[in-house]
């Protein structure tokens, strides 16, 4: 039951990204860095502390026994797990190194990084 509700979540989570990420690229200028990427991390960092917020109350200890609750499972791991990619932002990453375009690179990179963590905080403050 466990892996049905993470891989629900989950497929979700990256149907929403995928169609998130193309209305972006053709809603947005071109930017000299992945500005769609960046904002799907911000938005699902958001998101997920929004979630904890509301469901847990704040950052949940992942070894309290998490991993068997069916809203973690579904929406913590399946769908923000899914929604969010860091594996997306490592090649764009590299991407940016191999074009050498530096500038672009540690702006994404800082943008991603601290816009995350920082939108993450802010949905966890949101509802506390």
């Amino acid at each position: 039951m466990n892996i049905l509700l993470v891989a629900a979540g989950g497929g979700t989570g990256a149907v929403l990204r995928y169609l998130l990420g193309v209305w972006l690229k053709e809603n947005t200028k071109q930017r000299s860095f992945p500005t769609a990427m960046l904002i799907v991390n911000v938005v699902g960092s958001l998101g997920l502390g929004i979630f904890f917020s509301i469901v847990y109350q704040g950052i949940p200890y992942l070894e309290a026994g998490i991993y068997n609750e069916w809203p973690f499972l579904l929406a913590g791991l399946g769908f923000f797990g899914a929604f969010t990619t860091f594996s997306t932002f490592s090649v764009e990453a590299v991407t940016l190194i191999q074009k050498k375009k530096w500038k672009p690179l540690f702006m994404y990179v800082i943008f991603t990084i601290i816009g995350s963590i920082a939108a993450f905080l802010l949905g966890i403050l949101l509802f506390l």
